[in-house]
């Protein structure tokens, strides 16, 4: 018997076989239950979500023998005619090989003539927008005033090339790119049917090679199984795809999070070895980037199930957000790199590289002085700092408590510690933080609550609530134990502040610095001869004070 591809064998039959496109089959299914039928039907989204597959359903549903329904029966010699593609009432036209207007007007010579078989004659255009500009014009009377016998279903992957006459003379249906869960549910239960073996990893690299199509995800599962000689083994769908170990991607994060350039360079090494495609590898570790992101934001979202739950939250802990949304940046901008390096696996390096050099630096990270010139030996390296980094925090955490420190010792060159009794004394407080990014914005946007016995309550707008995350908070609690010279708690209550905070402060007074400088343009004699003469205004927005936000200094 011949063999028949995966995507062909699993085309859905009816309405119920359908993955990721409940609005649409809803609206079809509703409409042809109450018999409110449209004569012409625009069904749009990418290749492989089930366009033409939806058109053939909807020709059953119109032409079974049972009747009109959202069910068709799928046994009567009318569907098993269109499923096998020889329904003489169905007309599937590729408009991509049939642009000539003459073309068209020979197809719609016939449109007059009853069906000879089924209830409708169906035309079903795939790629319409392929039409010359002549072949729409042809269509347009026929397609706004068709006899009652004749439905029309259009199918396009790029609706905005179909002129505008045309949508409007149609019920536009837009088709989803498929979730990732939606495609693996799917190849699991064709897998399952098959009776072929699996690794469970395996699904979500084909799930995210066919980037939102389930007919590309059945074609690579066709692919796979010859691949791995009648099984699906997550190495050899690697293989097959180009892409590396799951392993490798978290490595490469494991020395971006150590700031190991050289433990970076050696997993880079360990990847070529296997000969991958390093674009697909960008991919997978910016899609690595965003689940961190996720688990960071939402840990919720990490499921107990999720084989690599422990490595993800031991990154967690390793990367600030802040990191992550800057590797995720870095990494989505050099895929255009790749394409412009001299080879793909130094436009990967770099990539990497660029995201290491650009890491913001950390405050508790040592930081060795560059050698003079012409001075022999060779400059400490990063590895060198991180090895003292981490020799300090051993001898720290092995001193024996009664050798500890019970409280933070001011610095040498720092002052007394300010007093914090006010909203006054807070907003100084702030401004001689030196805070930036996140933590300095957490900060101007907190009002005194109370400070007392080492705890400090602030309260925090709740326009800014987006702000109190843990990484920032601790950034904000370290600066200000410095200053303040001794151990702080901070308590931080999400509500509408009954002083005046910071940034609150900073812009009403801009506020007022604005005021006041329209008011003195006009009064300003000159301006106002000005303005007179050529009987003009100024253009909104146009003005600004002459003195800077002082905050700014």
């Amino acid at each position: 018997m011949t063999y028949q591809v995966l995507a062909r064998k699993w085309r859905p039959r009816s309405f119920e076989d359908m993955v990721g496109q409940e609005h649409v089959v809803r609206a079809l299914a509703n409409a042809l239950e109450r018999g409110q039928l449209h004569h012409a039907y625009l069904l749009t989204g990418t290749r492989g979500v089930g366009k033409t597959t939806l058109a053939r359903i909807l020709a059953k549903a119109l032409n079974c023998e049972q009747g009109v329904s959202a069910t068709p029966c799928g046994q009567c010699s009318t569907c098993r005619e269109i499923d096998a593609g020889r329904f003489v009432d169905l007309i599937e036209v590729d408009a991509a090989s049939r642009t000539k207007v003459d073309q068209t007007r020979e197809l719609l010579e016939n449109v007059p003539y009853a069906p000879a078989r089924g209830r409708y004659k169906v035309y079903l255009i795939d790629e319409v927008h392929m039409f010359s500009t002549s072949s729409f014009n042809a269509l347009l009377k026929t397609l706004e005033e068709p006899p009652p016998h004749v439905k029309f279903l259009l199918a396009t992957t790029d609706p905005q090339k179909v002129p505008v006459t045309v949508l409007s003379r149609c019920l536009q249906f837009n088709l989803r790119r498929l979730r990732l869960d939606e495609i693996e549910s799917r190849l699991r239960h064709v897998l399952s049917a098959e009776g072929i073996d699996v690794e469970a990893p395996a699904l979500p690299l084909l799930a995210r090679a066919a980037d939102g199509s389930l007919r590309d995800a059945l074609s690579l599962l066709d692919q796979a199984i010859a691949f791995g000689g009648g099984a699906l083994v997550e190495s050899e769908v690697r293989q097959m795809l180009g892409s590396v170990s799951g392993d490798l991607a978290f490595d490469l994060l494991d020395a971006l999070a150590a700031g190991d350039g050289a433990a970076l360079l050696q997993t880079v090494e360990r990847i070529a070895a296997s000969a991958p495609d390093f674009t697909e590898l960008l991919r997978e570790l910016i899609a690595l980037l965003h689940r961190l992101a996720l688990a960071q934001q939402l840990p919720e979202s990490l499921a107990t199930e999720d084989p690599d739950r422990v490595r993800l939250a031991a990154l967690t802990e390793a990367l600030s957000p802040e990191d992550v949304q800057l590797y995720y940046q870095v990494a989505l901008h050099g895929q255009g790199d790749l394409d412009l390096a001299p080879d793909p696996r130094a436009g990967f390096e770099m990539v990497l590289l660029r995201a290491l050099a650009f890491r913001p630096a950390r405050d508790a990270a040592p930081v060795a002085p560059p050698s003079p010139p012409g001075a022999s030996g060779a400059r400490p390296g990063g590895a060198a700092v991180r090895a003292l980094a981490e020799t300090s925090r051993v001898l720290r955490d092995a001193a024996p408590a009664s050798t500890m420190p019970s409280r933070i010792e001011p610095r040498v060159d720092q002052v007394a510690a300010p007093a914090l009794a006010s909203t006054a004394d807070w907003h100084r407080l702030v401004a001689s933080l030196g805070l930036r990014g996140l933590a300095a914005e957490l900060a101007n946007h907190c009002a005194l609550d109370a400070y007392a016995g080492g705890c400090l309550r602030l309260r925090l707008d709740p326009a800014a609530e987006h702000l109190n995350i843990a990484s920032t908070q601790e950034r904000l609690r370290l600066a200000l134990e410095e200053r303040l010279g001794q151990p702080l708690r901070i308590e931080i209550a999400v509500a509408r502040p009954e002083q005046e905070t910071l940034a609150r402060r900073r812009q009403r007074e801009a506020g007022e610095r604005q005021r006041e400088a329209e008011a003195t343009l006009r009064e300003d004699a000159v301006a106002r001869a000005l303005r007179d003469e050529f009987e003009a205004d100024w253009v909104a927005g146009s003005i600004r004070p002459l003195d800077p936000d002082p905050s700014l200094h």
